[in-house]
């Protein structure tokens, strides 16, 4: 059975042991050498593929150009590898995270967990391989610590809001990646506990990042997050200490950032000897936007084939998408934006706007990386109509199925209840996305290999696409050394068709 443990804040006075401290529960989790079971190394291989997708069909993007030019900035043997460029080109491993975990984030497009807060738990995966690939990892080792960081962001994610306090959900990143990394080091609790604490203490940021006019940083948070928990790890292996108690202490995260001084939250980890299975509880995307969207552009897509009509903004007097909290505040009209309402507004800004998503969905059929978020079809009149009659509304219950812990009845779609112009009421719901592992069409490993197929045509050469996959779905027997093969290379001459921005380095 799992383990809950009790947090609270502490008065410095009452010296809390270290063995009592959230951060050492944690670190005793990284340490524990469970095997990881069949299913969960099955997800972490699909996982792999579908980061590894996305990264591609990000390679031209301005931040995560900006990211790898910086990367390559810092070369290093034996170091790890960067998206795009060839194997045998090695950067400092901290560079490395840095550069793949902004490809991996940059499109939003990964996979998710949302419960007490959010997060995409696959930002645990370019942190963990950089230093895999550094310290010549076995598949089975990079497994472990993939397994390790998965496990830990889910079960913070489960407890402890950061949201309501406005606190970026990175600072859930921070320490499982130290953890991951840990338990793929083999390092001992007292290690990992240090590298723990450091890494939380330097990953709390505000949500602005996601607020107004969303920026191109957006994408560097989580990056950021893994590179901060590759040097925590560092340090502490060099037996440098972090502040502590670090959750719990009077001054600490819980106290000043989160509930409170009298805040109380209950943990719940895997008992010794208990595997690591948290991954099995996430999910990915079929479409590349906030996950809270996607079953609503299933439900769009699906209103665009069997009513067409409602796709134009002369036929309809308003739509109102009655959701849960999380929904309605942060990617609704809720959170009182005016930027997700604006034709002009940044990519970022409009894959946070549910009006503007469902929109395009009802009146494209489909959904696109690129395509659907391009300035003109945002400026397109006929969309900013629509776009404009459609809000969104709290749902006490389909807050509470957001919340719930079974997962038989947990959802994050809504309700659209349609005006049209001729007074008709159409009223359609969705539960879950179509992707979803209890959806209409649930992503497996084909599913997966299709979508790095699909991002990455054009990116890569259709040889390296093939090699690639094959790499990938060998990472449980790759041998030490072998873990170089785990990424890929863009097409000649491709990468040249941007410019890099010159900075300090």
């Amino acid at each position: 059975m799992p383990n809950t443990y009790h947090v609270r804040v502490h008065r410095s006075a009452e010296n809390l042991p270290r063995t009592e401290q959230l951060a050492w529960h944690l670190a005793e989790v990284a340490t524990d050498p469970v095997p990881v079971p069949g299913d969960v190394a099955e997800m972490i291989v699909n996982r792999f593929i579908d980061n590894a997708a996305v990264a591609a069909a990000s390679l031209l993007r301005a931040p995560v150009v900006a990211a790898r030019a910086q990367a390559l900035a810092h070369p290093y043997s034996p170091g790890a590898t960067v998206f795009g460029r060839t194997a045998q080109l090695r950067v400092s491993p901290e560079w490395a995270a840095w550069a793949n975990g902004v490809a991996v984030r940059e499109l939003d497009y990964h996979d998710t967990f949302l419960a007490a807060e959010y997060s995409h738990p696959g930002d645990n995966i370019p942190p963990v391989l950089a230093v895999a690939q550094h310290t010549g990892a076995s598949g089975e080792d990079l497994l472990r610590g993939i397994a390790t960081g998965y496990e830990i962001q889910v079960d913070l994610v489960k407890a402890i809001s950061l949201h309501e306090h406005k606190i970026d959900h990175v600072a859930h990143l921070g320490p499982s990646a130290a953890a991951g990394i840990g338990t793929l080091l083999g390092l001992d609790t007292e290690t990992i506990f240090q590298a723990i604490g450091q890494a939380l203490h330097t990953t709390t940021a505000t949500r602005q990042s996601r607020k107004g006019q969303i920026s191109t940083w957006k994408a560097y948070a989580p990056a950021l997050a893994g590179k901060l928990a590759v040097e925590a790890v560092d340090r502490a292996m060099r037996g440098q200490t972090s502040p502590e108690p670090i959750y719990e202490g009077e001054d600490g995260v819980i106290a000043w950032l989160l509930d409170g001084p009298e805040a109380s939250y209950g943990v719940v980890l895997p008992a010794e000897g208990e595997p690591k299975t948290a991954i099995l509880a996430t999910y990915t995307k079929e479409h590349s936007a906030e996950y809270q969207s996607q079953a609503l552009i299933d439900l769009a897509r699906r209103l665009h084939r069997t009513r067409p009509e409602l796709g134009d903004p002369n036929r309809v007097r308003s739509i109102v998408i009655h959701t849960s909290h999380h929904t309605h505040n942060v990617i609704g009209s809720g959170a009182n934006d005016p930027q997700k309402y604006s034709p002009g507004a940044t990519r970022e800004t409009l894959d946070h706007s549910i009006p503007y998503i469902v929109a395009v969905a009802l009146q494209d059929g489909t959904w696109h990386h690129e395509r659907s978020y391009a300035p003109e079809r945002a400026a397109r009149a006929d969309t900013v109509a629509l776009w404009q009659k459609i809000t969104t509304a709290e749902d006490p219950e389909w807050t509470r199925r957001y919340h719930s812990t079974d997962p038989a009845e947990k959802a994050f779609g809504g309700r659209m209840e349609i005006t049209t112009s001729d007074g008709e009421t159409i009223v359609q719901e969705i539960a879950m996305a179509d992707a979803h592992p209890l959806g209409a069409r649930p992503f497996e490993r084909a599913q997966y290999v299709e979508k790095f197929r699909t991002l990455a045509d054009g990116v890569l050469e259709p040889g390296e696409i093939s090699r690639f996959l094959d790499a990938a779905q060998r990472l449980p027997e790759l041998a030490p050394g072998e873990l170089s093969t785990l990424t890929f290379s863009a097409r000649p001459g491709l990468l040249g068709t941007v410019r890099s921005p010159k900075g300090l380095f």
